[in-house]
C-alpha cells in the first residue's frame, strides 16, 4: 500500500475529470489512495481567442505543469494530443493509457444530407487547422468557422448557431456518454498525433511515482503514439499545424498514415506505410523525411509565417 494519497491533477471539464477518474480507479485497484485536484488552464478561461493565437494546445497544459513543479499535485492526466512534442521542463510521461477511438466525427444537428449536395455551401465549425485543412481539401466550397470550449460548451454552440455541423474527436464524446450526438465518423480524416490516448505526467525526479504509474502503461498504444509524435516533431509541426498522423497494429504489423496540408486545403501531402512491429521504431522519422522531401516543407513554412 502507498503511504501517501496520490494527488491527481486535472482540468475541471467533464471530459478531463472522466479521464482523471479512470486513472484514479486503476491506481486504486493497485492499492493506492487518490485525490483529484482541479486546476484551471488559460485555455479553459479564454473561450474566444483561437488556439493558434494563444500559442497552440500548450495553453491547456501549462497550469498543470506549474502545479506539478510547485508540488501541488503528484501526477497530471492529459489528453496526449495536447502535450507538446518537446518539453523543456523536468517533467515526463510515465504512462500512456490504452487508446480509445482515434477518429474524428461530425456532429450535424439536422443530419448529413448536405454532404451529398455539391452546390451547397455548408458552414462547419472547428478550431483545429488540421481538421479545417482536411475538410476544405474534400469540400473546398464549404466555410469553416472557429469554435472553442470544452465538449459540452461546443455541443451547445452547435445547437444554438446556424451551422451545418462541427467536428469533434469521437473519443471525447463517447467517453462522457455523448456519442449519440455523432452523425458520422470521418474515417477519411487523419487524426491528430496521439488522439484518443491519455498520458500520465510525473516529475522527472519522482522515482516512487514512476514505479507506480508505469504499471498503467499500454505498450501497443505507447508504440503507436510515439511513432505519431516522432512524425509531428520532425515535421517541426506544433499542435496547431495542419498535420495528421495515425498508427495502429494489426497482424504484427504497424500501419501508419500521415498527412500534411496547406491551410486552405488545396495542397495535400500523403504518406502511408506498413512495417513489422519490430522494425517500426523509426517509422515516424522516415515518414516526416519523405513528406518534407516531397514538398511538405511548404506547409511548415506557411505555419511559421502565420
Amino acid at each position: 500500500m502507498s503511504k501517501k494519497t496520490i494527488r491527481i491533477g486535472t482540468r475541471d471539464s467533464q471530459l478531463a475529470t472522466w479521464q482523471a477518474k479512470q486513472v484514479a480507479k486503476k491506481l486504486e485497484k493497485l492499492g493506492h489512495e487518490t485525490e483529484l485536484i482541479f486546476v484551471k488552464s488559460e485555455g479553459d478561461l479564454d473561450l474566444t481567442t483561437p488556439l493558434t493565437e494563444m500559442g497552440g494546445k500548450g495553453v491547456f497544459t501549462k497550469a498543470l505543469d506549474n502545479a506539478q513543479l510547485n508540488d501541488e499535485i503528484d501526477i497530471a492526466v492529459h489528453s496526449f494530443k495536447d502535450l507538446p512534442t518537446e518539453n523543456p521542463l523536468p517533467l515526463k510521461v510515465a504512462a500512456i493509457m490504452e487508446r480509445a477511438d482515434a477518429r474524428d466525427s461530425l456532429v450535424a444537428p439536422d443530419g448529413t444530407g448536405f454532404l451529398d449536395d455539391p452546390d451547397y455551401k455548408a458552414t462547419i465549425a472547428t478550431s483545429s487547422n488540421r481538421r479545417r485543412a482536411q475538410w476544405l481539401h474534400r469540400y473546398p466550397h464549404h466555410e469553416i468557422v472557429n469554435i472553442r470550449g470544452n465538449v459540452n460548451t461546443r455541443l451547445e454552440k452547435v445547437e444554438k448557431n446556424n451551422w451545418d455541423g462541427a467536428i469533434f474527436a469521437a473519443a471525447g464524446l463517447e467517453r462522457i456518454d455523448l456519442g449519440h450526438h455523432i452523425s458520422e465518423y470521418l474515417d477519411w480524416m487523419v487524426s491528430a498525433a496521439a488522439q484518443g490516448a491519455m498520458a500520465v505526467m510525473i516529475r522527472e525526479d519522482d522515482s516512487e511515482m514512476e514505479e507506480i504509474v508505469s504499471q498503467l502503461n499500454h505498450d501497443e498504444t505507447a508504440l503507436c503514439t510515439t511513432i505519431e509524435r516522432d512524425f509531428l516533431h520532425d515535421m517541426e509541426a506544433g499542435c496547431s499545424a495542419p498535420v495528421g498522423a495515425y498508427a495502429f497494429i494489426e497482424d504484427e504489423e504497424v500501419h501508419f498514415k500521415a498527412v500534411a496540408l496547406m491551410l486552405d486545403g488545396r495542397e495535400q501531402y500523403d504518406y502511408e506505410e506498413r512495417v513489422s512491429v519490430g522494425e517500426a521504431g523509426d517509422l515516424g522519422h522516415s515518414a516526416a523525411q519523405a513528406l518534407l522531401a516531397e514538398g511538405a516543407i511548404k506547409v511548415i513554412e506557411e505555419m511559421k509565417s502565420e
